[in-house]
């Protein structure tokens, strides 16, 4: 089966696209990754959305018009993917998560936009979207769902081992008896916010001004006091606390920090929280993900504090880092077209594990899925 996997982060810079062709072999599901790429959002849909998250006010004029913006880009997208790598079965769409709605500690509800009516009615095939609603109506974080792949991924590796993505939030699997995901805090999301209201561009390219700066000791103590780290897993966060906001209230009792010093603060917060995380579960070897690999100065700041843990890109077992995301929503798009639940209930904190999200039918057609799994595979790996 051939599934496209949509996901926007909470960097909300781009559309990342995963088309991986899978096959069942015994209980090791066996995938081919055929196409991947990085979509950006243009320009005037990103302003949109970056206007209606957290802290500002929105409207739901907006949140319509973001829904099918978003959902019409999801389309294009998809389709741009089909175009270069030929047709596919199913697609899951993550969208873009505009809140994510929690309250001491507990999440209450989730919103995704991105229409997916848009992408079956482009491609004429089914599309599984809002896939973190069921986690949460079972009393789940919703998130974070890229447990399943590091699960079935890293599985029987000697341990223990945990898989980190970085992208707008660090987020940490430890692949152990029992499992334990969550998100750690941020990762590239103060790091971007900060960089585009001193530069104007999107982030630190190489985290050059990092390097160029120095860590401000009393910032980061503010910083590193927030409570969420305190937390004890399952636990999810997201743009909803880590935002412009939320920095300018820390940055505004030091007028006279530098953008360098400024930057070079943000990071050592996110290599100190992402050390913490994986020091607490003794992690041997860390898989690293996500647009934060690309950032040297931070991967740097992260290694030098893990002596003895090895450190290596998620792209030594195939799955290469940049598309990781992608890549975890087309296998959660296989597995609810097989009938089979998409959550670790010991990584969510949900009451048992669920088939994930809503199938729209394709445009003009039936909607035929292929035949229930009666077993879930019990690892997977990727060819080529």
């Amino acid at each position: 089966m051939r599934v496209l996997g949509l996901s926007s982060g909470t960097s909300h810079d781009a559309i990342d696209v995963a088309l991986v062709d899978f096959r069942l072999d015994g209980d090791v599901l066996v995938g081919e990754l055929c196409h991947a790429e990085h979509v950006p959002y243009p320009d005037h849909l990103r302003a949109q959305l970056i206007a209606a998250l957290p802290p500002n006010a929105t409207d739901l004029g907006a949140v319509c018009r973001l829904d099918t913006g978003i959902g019409q880009a999801f389309a294009t997208a998809a389709w741009r993917a089909v175009r270069a790598a030929g047709p596919v079965d199913v697609v899951c769409s993550h969208g873009q998560t505009l809140y994510h709605w929690t309250e001491d500690g507990e999440v209450l509800g989730t919103l995704q936009l991105g229409q997916p009516a848009w992408i079956s009615e482009r491609l004429g095939v089914p599309v599984v979207s809002d896939v973190r609603a069921a986690d949460v109506a079972a009393g789940g974080q919703g998130a974070p769902l890229v447990s399943l792949l590091d699960l079935l991924l890293l599985r029987g590796l000697p341990g223990p081992v945990g898989a980190l993505n970085l992208g707008g939030i660090a987020n940490l699997t430890v692949v152990a008896d029992p499992p334990v995901a969550f998100d750690i805090g941020p990762a590239n999301a103060l790091l971007d916010a900060a960089c585009r209201q001193l530069t104007g561009k999107a982030f630190d390219r190489d985290g050059r001004l990092a390097a160029a700066g120095l860590v401000h000791p009393g910032l980061l103590a503010g910083l590193m006091a927030e409570p969420y780290y305190a937390r004890r897993p399952p636990k999810t966060t997201g743009k909803e606390l880590f935002h412009d906001a939320y920095l300018a209230a820390h940055i505004e009792a030091f007028p006279d920090l530098t953008p360098e010093d400024l930057m070079s603060t943000l990071a050592t917060l996110t290599a100190m929280t992402v050390v913490d995380a994986v020091r607490s579960h003794g992690i041997a070897t860390l898989a690293v993900s996500g647009g934060g690999t690309e950032n040297p100065e931070l991967m740097k700041r992260i290694t030098k504090r893990l002596p003895g843990v090895e450190v290596l890109r998620s792209d030594a077992y195939r799955v290469p880092s940049d598309a990781k995301e992608a890549i975890a929503f087309a296998l959660i798009g296989w597995f609810t077209a097989h009938g089979l639940p998409g959550t670790i209930a010991a990584c969510t904190g949900a009451a048992g594990e669920r088939v994930l999200g809503r199938i729209s039918p394709p445009a003009g057609g039936t909607l035929v899925l292929p035949e229930v799994v009666e077993k879930a595979p019990r690892s997977v790996r990727f060819a080529g």
